[in-house]
C-alpha cells in the first residue's frame, strides 16, 4: 500500500460547496457492485469536478491486492460502466485517489490497518475530513461489519446532523419486520441514526427526485391530486430479465422482498405523501413515514382478494426462447417462489380515501420500465350523448422512472373535420430531449449526497420498519398456501391472467405502454 493517500481534484466556481476533504472506504471492493456501480459513479463524479478537493478510495476485500493491481481492475470496470467511457487523463488523476488494504470482516488486523491509512489521511487535512464507509457486502455481515467498525474507532457515535463518520447500507435491510428490527437494534448499539444511510438506488434517479418538484412547484396540479379527481394509480416496476445468476438468492427473496418493500413503496410515498414544510432530510422523511403510517395493511384474509402472484414460465422474447424460473440455474426445481406480484393498497386519510394504488412488478415481462400512472376519473358522457361518442377516455398522468425519463400527459382532442370525433393524444417531455443528456446515474447522486452530508434520499429506521410491516403478512399467507398452477404466465408476457382478472373485477385494467 502507498504511503501518501493525498489526491487534488480541483473544484469549478458556481458549484455547491463540498466537504474539503472526504475519504470513501468500500467493504466488498472486490465484488460486483463495486465495479459495476461504485467505482465508476465515483470516476463520473470526479470526471465532472464533484468530489471533495482532498479525496481517496480505500477498497477492503479478503483479496490479496496491490494498489497498483486494485486500479488496473477498477481501470476495466470505468471502461466497461462508466455512462461518460474512460477518458485517460481524467483516470489517471482518478486512478491516484485509490487504495487497497486486504482484511477480513472480523480481522482485527485488517481493521488496525485500515485505521493507519484513514488516520495517515486526516492528517493531511485543515479540517477533519468526512469518513464514509460504504458495506457493498452480502447483507448478514452488515452487523459485524458496523460493530468492528466501531469497535476499531473508526466511527465514534455521533448525534448531530452533520455527523463526520457515516455508513451506507444496501438493501436489503432485514428479510422482515422481525430481523430489520434486531439489524437496527444492533447497528444503534454502535451508530446514531443520523450516521446511517440505508441506500435504495431508485430514490438517485432523476426523475424520482423530480416528483416533488413536479408536484409541489406547479400550482396547476396540486387542486387535483386528490381523491375528488383522482380513479386510480398505478405503479409498475416492469423487469424483460430473467434472475440471470441470482437463483439463489432470489429463491429466498422473491418479488415482494426484492422490490416492493422498498422500491415500490418509496414511490407510493413520494407520489400520495403531503408536502413536507422544508426539504430538509428530517421533514420530507417525516411526511414519508406519515403517509407510510396511513397505508392500509392487507390482512391475511384479504389478501387473497386484494394481491395476485405469478411466475414465468419459458417463453419467446425478440425471436429468442427463454427458460421459465424453474429451470434457471440455483432455482429448485418445484420452486413455489413469486416472480410476480400485484397488491392494492388503499391510503386511509383525507386526501386519498377511496382510491385504490395499484403497486405491480415482474421478471420476464413485455417491457423494461418502471413509471407512475395517476388516472383521473372520467368526464360526465351527457355532452357527447347526441353524438354517438362511444367513449371518452381518462386523462393519465404518467411519470416514467426508467428507461425514457420523462413526463406525459394524455388528453382528448377532436381531429380536423365535420363528424364529432374523440382521439387520445399525449403531451410528452423527455428528460433526454429536453436537456440534451441522459440524466446520471442513481449511485452518482447518492453517493454524493453522503460525501455532502444530506440524508434526505436515503431510508430511515422507522420506515424500513413500517415497509415490513406491510409486507410481512402477504409473505406469509402465499408461504403457508403454496400456489397450484405455477408457473402461471410466459417470459415474455405482461403476467398471469389472474392479475388482468383482478383488475377488472375493480372495472380497471392494466396500462400496456
Amino acid at each position: 500500500m502507498a504511503s501518501d493517500p493525498h489526491a487534488y481534484i480541483p473544484q469549478v466556481a458556481g458549484q455547491p460547496k463540498k466537504p474539503h476533504a472526504c475519504i470513501v472506504t468500500i467493504f466488498g471492493a472486490s465484488g460486483d457492485l463495486t465495479q459495476r456501480k461504485l467505482i465508476p459513479a465515483l470516476y463520473n463524479l470526479a470526471l465532472e469536478k464533484r468530489l471533495p478537493e482532498r479525496f481517496a478510495v480505500v477498497g477492503y476485500a479478503r483479496s490479496e491486492m496491490a494498489d497498483a493491481a486494485f486500479r488496473d481492475k477498477m481501470r476495466e470496470a470505468v471502461k466497461e460502466f462508466s455512462r461518460t467511457g474512460l477518458q485517460e487523463d481524467a483516470w489517471e488523476q482518478f486512478a491516484k485517489t485509490l487504495y487497497y488494504v486486504r482484511g477480513g470482516y472480523d480481522d482485527a488486523h485488517g481493521f488496525e490497518k485500515l485505521k493507519r491509512f484513514i488516520e495517515g489521511f486526516d492528517r493531511g487535512s485543515r479540517v477533519l475530513p468526512a469518513r464514509i464507509f460504504y458495506l457493498a457486502t452480502p447483507p448478514d455481515a452488515y452487523a459485524q461489519l458496523i460493530e468492528c467498525i466501531a469497535k476499531a474507532g473508526l466511527a465514534p457515535m455521533e448525534t448531530d446532523a452533520e455527523a463526520r463518520a457515516r455508513v451506507v447500507i444496501e438493501k436489503p435491510f432485514g428479510t422482515d419486520l422481525q430481523t430489520a428490527r434486531e439489524l437496527n437494534r444492533r447497528i444503534h448499539e454502535s451508530l446514531d441514526e443520523r450516521q446511517i444511510y440505508r441506500i435504495d438506488h431508485y430514490l438517485g434517479k432523476e426523475t424520482v427526485q423530480n416528483i416533488m418538484v413536479f408536484r409541489f412547484a406547479n400550482a396547476v396540479f396540486e387542486p387535483i391530486w386528490n381523491r375528488r379527481y383522482v380513479d386510480h394509480v398505478q405503479i409498475t416496476a416492469a423487469e424483460t430479465v430473467g434472475v440471470e445468476n441470482r437463483g439463489g438468492y432470489y429463491e429466498q427473496a422473491g418479488v415482494v422482498r426484492d422490490m416492493f418493500q422498498n422500491h415500490l413503496l418509496q414511490l407510493l410515498c413520494l407520489t400520495a405523501m403531503e408536502p413536507p414544510v422544508g426539504l430538509d432530510a428530517d421533514s420530507v422523511r417525516d411526511e414519508k413515514g406519515k403517509l407510510l403510517k396511513s397505508v392500509r395493511p392487507v390482512v391475511a384474509e384479504e389478501v387473497a382478494t386484494a394481491a395476485v402472484r405469478g411466475q414465468y414460465g419459458p417463453g419467446r422474447m425478440d425471436g429468442q426462447e427463454f427458460p421459465g424460473y424453474r429451470q434457471e440455474a440455483g432455482v429448485a426445481k418445484n420452486s413455489a417462489n413469486v416472480t410476480y406480484a400485484a397488491i392494492r393498497f388503499f391510503i386511509d386519510n383525507w386526501r386519498w380515501e377511496g382510491v385504490p394504488f395499484y403497486l405491480r412488478s415482474g421478471k420476464r415481462l413485455a417491457k423494461r420500465l418502471t413509471e407512475i400512472a395517476i388516472q383521473f376519473k372520467r368526464p360526465p358522457l351527457l355532452l357527447f350523448k347526441s353524438h354517438a361518442v362511444d367513449e371518452v377516455n381518462p386523462n393519465v398522468l404518467v411519470m416514467r422512472i426508467q428507461p425514457d425519463e420523462g413526463v406525459s400527459l394524455m388528453f382528448e382532442v377532436k381531429p380536423p373535420g365535420h363528424d364529432m370525433v374523440i382521439r387520445p393524444l399525449s403531451l410528452d417531455f423527455s428528460y433526454e430531449e429536453a436537456f440534451g443528456s441522459s440524466p446520471p446515474e442513481a449511485y452518482e447522486a447518492l453517493l454524493e449526497d453522503c460525501i455532502e452530508g444530506d440524508s434526505t434520499l436515503f431510508t430511515r429506521h422507522d420506515w424500513v420498519e413500517l415497509a415490513w410491516s406491510l409486507m410481512d403478512p402477504i409473505i406469509q399467507v402465499w408461504h403457508l398456501s403454496k400456489p397450484r398452477n405455477f408457473p402461471n404466465y410466459e417470459a415474455g408476457s405482461w403476467g398471469p391472467k389472474e392479475a388482468d382478472d383482478f383488475m377488472q373485477r375493480d372495472g380497471r385494467r392494466w396500462r400496456r405502454p
